[in-house]
């Protein structure tokens, strides 16, 4: 016994790690003194939703232009909209309107132009492509047939032309139409005038029977 508290006396005291100011301190005091110290430091941090933030449309005092909104650098291209295949987006080539799909002709394509047709363009120019839409029924002037001889001999870029720019009292349906469906379109509409210009002779017994059956029997 005695020799066990000649060895433990005989041992260093343990140290306090702290600054000697707060070793003298009471425990709880410094407990306090922590806790505050942590929301001191949590509380100084500010959150993202409560910084300063100005509107799109606001003024400002910091640019020349007084613009909040800042165009963009130039050169600047978002990502997808880069439109390196100027024929795809433009339907123009060196020589002008292209007279070739810059895409696969597929039978895919043409049913998705004779949907966007139907939807787009078909009150105007109705579903063959002869003018008499719905739209064009009810006052406004009719447009050209597709099935006119200057139209036929167009290049199927006009067609994609007039889409993205308008023509005449057509406005333009680049917002609504994305460049691919507008090729899809153009497509439509040679098959159009493939259709209506046919011979009669040069159909097979079973399409001459549906043409010959009455409307509503095809």
């Amino acid at each position: 016994m005695q020799l066990a508290e000649e060895r433990s006396g005989s041992l260093p005291a343990a140290r306090c790690p702290l600054p000697a100011v707060f070793c003298r301190l009471p425990a709880v005091f410094c407990l306090l003194l922590a806790a505050c110290c942590l929301l001191f430091v949590v509380g100084c941090r500010q959150q993202m939703a409560e910084t300063g933030r100005e509107k799109p449309l606001d003024a400002s005092t910091v640019f020349d232009d007084q613009r909040v909104a800042r165009p963009l650098v130039p050169g600047t291209v978002a990502r997808g909209q880069l439109k390196a295949d100027a024929v795809f987006y433009t339907g123009k080539g060196r020589d002008g309107l292209v007279d070739q799909l810059p895409v696969p002709l597929t039978k895919d394509l043409l049913a998705r132009g004779r949907d966007r047709f139907e939807i787009f363009c078909a009150p105007c120019h109705g579903r063959v492509g002869t003018g008499d839409g719905a739209v064009a029924k009810r006052g406004m002037r009719p447009p050209p047939s597709y099935h006119i001889q200057r139209l036929k001999e167009a290049p199927v870029g006009h067609f994609f032309d007039v889409i993205t720019n308008g023509f005449g009292i057509m406005p333009e349906y680049a917002g609504q139409v994305p460049p691919a469906d507008r090729w899809a379109i153009a497509a439509y509409i040679r098959v159009l005038q493939v259709s209506q210009g046919i011979p009669a002779a040069e159909l097979t017994p079973d399409e001459r029977a549906k043409l010959d059956a009455p409307t509503g029997k095809k």
